[in-house]
Order: C-alpha cells, then sequence, then structure tokens
C-alpha cells in the first residue's frame, strides 16, 4: 500500500518507519526543510531506542522517502496520515493550525479518493473541521471528488513507540464507511496477527479514546501524589501503602508511583485540551482539573524541600540534578518537572550541575549558556562543587551509585529523590541525610 504521512515529527516518524518496516511504500512530507534533508542522511532529530535503524533501514531499501513536497505527497497515497502537531494555545485548548493546513494542502493537490487519517491528537470534533475544510477546497476547486475522515489515535509510549507500534495493545479506528473499514483492516493485518485488536467505533468516539485513556492515567499519577502527600504528614511510607492497593487487581500497579509530577508532550497538554473542550459545551470539569492542579503543585515539592533544608539561604548554593527527561529513555523535556525546579532554584539565587544520559543537548537548546548551569558529562561529575543531589529522572544507572563517593563530594550530606528509587535505610547507612516523596526524611 501507498501511504503519505504528513508531518515528520515523533508521532508521523515512528508511525511511517513502522509502516514501512512491514513492506508499504511510505513517503513522509514536513514542511521543515532542514529536518527532511537529515532524514535523508539518516540523522534522525528525535532519540527513541531503535527509531534511527529502522529509518535508515527501510529507506536503504527503498520502502520509505522524505520530501517537502506537498502536492507529491499528496499525489502518492491513497492513505493520507496527518501527524502534525497540536500545541496548546494559552487557554489550554489544541492548536488546531496545521492540522488544517494539511487538511488544505491535500485538498488542493489530491486527484482522487483519499482516506484521510487523523493521527495527531486532537479535540472532538477535528474530523468534522477537516472534512469542512477539504470539502471547501474542492469546492471552490469545482472538483467532483470523494474522501474520508476518520479518526486513527497513537498511543506510543515515548521511549517504547517502536514495540507499541509493532505490538498494539488496541488500534482504535474512527469510521464507519465500510470503504474505510475494509482499507484499515488491510494496513493494519501485520501488526493484528495474534489476536483482533482493531476497535471500529464513530469517530467522536475515537477522537475522546485517546483524551481519555491520557487523562485517566494522569489521574492515577496525581492521585498517588495527593495521597504521598497525606502520608508523609500523618508518618506512613507511600511506598508501602502504593505495595498495599497495588495488589488489589482492580488497581494494579502501573501508573501508582509517587514523584515530582509528569510531564513529557503528552499528559498536560491532552489534560488542559480535555478540560477546555469540557468547558466549551458548558461542562466543568472538576476532578480534571484537580488532576493539572495537584501536578502543578506537586512539581515545586523537591524546590520547597530544599529551600526548607537551607532555611531558605539557597543564593550561592549549588544544586547537582540527576536526570532532565520526563521519563527514562527519551531526551524530550517538554514540561519536565526537572524545568520547573531548576528555574525555581535559579530564581532563588542557586547554581545548577545536570546531568542526563541523553538530554544534555536538549538542556543546552532549551536553555543555552548561563553562568548559573553546568552540563556535566557523567553522574559523578555533577557532584563537584555540589552543596547537596536532586534525582528526578529514574534513569537505570542512577539506581545503585556509589553512596559513599556521594557522602564524599557533597559539601551538605542530603540527597533528594523525587522518584524515590532508593531505599531510606541504605542511604542512612552511608551517612546521608535523605528526602523523598511521601515518606519521612531520613535524617
Amino acid at each position: 500500500m501507498n501511504v503519505t504521512i504528513f508531518g515528520s515529527g515523533y508521532v508521523g516518524l515512528v508511525t511511517g518507519a513502522c509502516l514501512a518496516e512491514v513492506g508499504n511504500q511510505v513517503m513522509c512530507v514536513d514542511v521543515d526543510p532542514v529536518k527532511i534533508n537529515r532524514l535523508m542522511q539518516d540523522d534522525i532529530p528525535i532519540y527513541e531506542p531503535g527509531l534511527e535503524e529502522m529509518v535508515s533501514r527501510n529507506r536503504a531499501a527503498g520502502r520509505l522517502h522524505f520530501t517537502t513536497d506537498a502536492k507529491q505527497g499528496a499525489h502518492f497515497g491513497t492513505v493520507q496520515f496527518i501527524a502534525v502537531g497540536t500545541p496548546p494555545d494559552e487557554d489550554g485548548s489544541a492548536d488546531l493550525q496545521y492540522v488544517l493546513a494539511v487538511a488544505e494542502s491535500i485538498a488542493t493537490h489530491m486527484q482522487d479518493f483519499k482516506i484521510v487519517i487523523n493521527k495527531s491528537t486532537v479535540p472532538v470534533g477535528t474530523a468534522d473541521q477537516v472534512s469542512a475544510q477539504i470539502t471547501q477546497i474542492l469546492t471552490q476547486r469545482q472538483a467532483d471528488l470523494t474522501f474520508d475522515v476518520i479518526s486513527n489515535p497513537e498511543f506510543l509510549k515515548e521511549g517504547a513507540a517502536i514495540d507499541d507500534f509493532m505490538k498494539p495493545d488496541r488500534i482504535v479506528v474512527g469510521t464507519e464507511n465500510p470503504r474505510s473499514i475494509e482499507v484499515m483492516r488491510e494496513l493494519y493485518a501485520p501488526f493484528n496477527r495474534n489476536h483482533e485488536r482493531l476497535i471500529f467505533m464513530d469517530v467522536h468516539s475515537a477522537e475522546l479514546t485517546k483524551y481519555a485513556a491520557n487523562a485517566m492515567l494522569a489521574t492515577k499519577i496525581s492521585f498517588m501524589n495527593e495521597l504521598s502527600n497525606i502520608a508523609e504528614t500523618l508518618g506512613a511510607d507511600i511506598e508501602k501503602v502504593r505495595v498495599g492497593i497495588g495488589s488489589d487487581p482492580r488497581i494494579g500497579y502501573q501508573f501508582i508511583y509517587p514523584g515530582c509530577g509528569y510531564g513529557g508532550s503528552c499528559f498536560p497538554k491532552d489534560v488542559k485540551a480535555l478540560v477546555k473542550t469540557a468547558r466549551n459545551v458548558g461542562y466543568e470539569p472538576q476532578l480534571l482539573q484537580a488532576v493539572e492542579d495537584v501536578n502543578q503543585r506537586q512539581k515545586h515539592m523537591l524546590f520547597h524541600k530544599i529551600k526548607a533544608y537551607f532555611d531558605g539561604d539557597l543564593p550561592h548554593k549549588t544544586v547537582a540534578i540527576w536526570g532532565l527527561a520526563f521519563k527514562p529513555n527519551t531526551d524530550d523535556m517538554r514540561e519536565a518537572p526537572s524545568r520547573t525546579l531548576m528555574e525555581m532554584l535559579w530564581d532563588a539565587g542557586a547554581k545548577i550541575r545536570a546531568f542526563d544520559p541523553i538530554a544534555n543537548q536538549e538542556l543546552k537548546r532549551i536553555y543555552g549558556e548561563r553562568s548559573d548551569l553546568v552540563i556535566c558529562q557523567d553522574a559523578e561529575d555533577t557532584l563537584d562543587g555540589a552543596d547537596i543531589l536532586a534525582v528526578i529522572t529514574e534513569w537505570i544507572e542512577f539506581r545503585s551509585p556509589d553512596f559513599s563517593m556521594i557522602k564524599n563530594k557533597l559539601r551538605y550530606p542530603a540527597i533528594f529523590d523525587g522518584r524515590n528509587i532508593y531505599d531510606p535505610q541504605t542511604v542512612q547507612n552511608a551517612g546521608l541525610i535523605y528526602y523523598s516523596i511521601g515518606r519521612q526524611p531520613i535524617r
């Protein structure tokens, strides 16, 4: 099958590479010529395990193509994916200008039947807007062409996106058009061999399913963080509580880890967008707003613990930070708790020595050169001249450090663990003071 994908960012590139991997001819279209030139040289602009090799392999095999030519893309595939960004507006709503611009490009250049697939995360009703946009352009062209607009939301986890696409839990498709249903069955057949993963529904339900999934997961995280603050106040241990409730199969262990807040490109944006969508139809989503409010408060938690430890005297203090990405196995720092902590520390007059196994370059891109930031080449290097250590991302290489070395290097023997990855007794036995989330400080 010939497939066109508009947008060569995270979702578009993973989708294109995986569809090419199973034998399809895929053309990825992007307006950024620098990005396309990089991709044509197998230079991947994002970090995702396995993606660089897959792109290189399929480009060499002649199945994966890159272009900035929207007309070429519109002519290439019967299936036309829209996988462009939907950044939040100031009011939290999703900005659909790029989605609608792609719809206009497809309508301007199409010469035969097209199935236009919204892969981007978009509010309920976006397919209707895309359909109206295409209809308007075709009417202006006086072109008697047919098309179908369907929803096919992505459920890719950063750091595991290739596995998620190749071995999906479910494939949600929003369409009631029999012709489109058959095409989607054919397209996804290679990923659907073990058992039936395709779930067909109406377009509006498919659009809401994506938001609902992310909002549910964000709710579990914020609930656990709320509970961790209660536990810490009561003298309980949230990690023991987590095990106790996670053993209930109705609850399970996934997404109930307390920490310093969630980040990334999906949960914060999608929760805000769903709140805005609800308000647009006259419904006040109290729970969803609380999920967002709790998360914002949780991102401040480590700063307040550090500030209290120094009795408010943060000017000229230096904080070592382990972990910058919003989670392991990605370089994505969008909405990352590390950014909140660093910016609050800078505002208070402190300095930062930071390290992340993957996201160092992203840190430099975001903040540039500044006198109160040193980007280090390894975790141990951050401790040189540092007063305390804050752990923000639970990378595997941070999980079994040399605590004696940490104690000897820090001016103040204190670790602030935003992910509860250390055993308090082990840290205490090394002579370190230990602050974590939802547990009593170990002094």
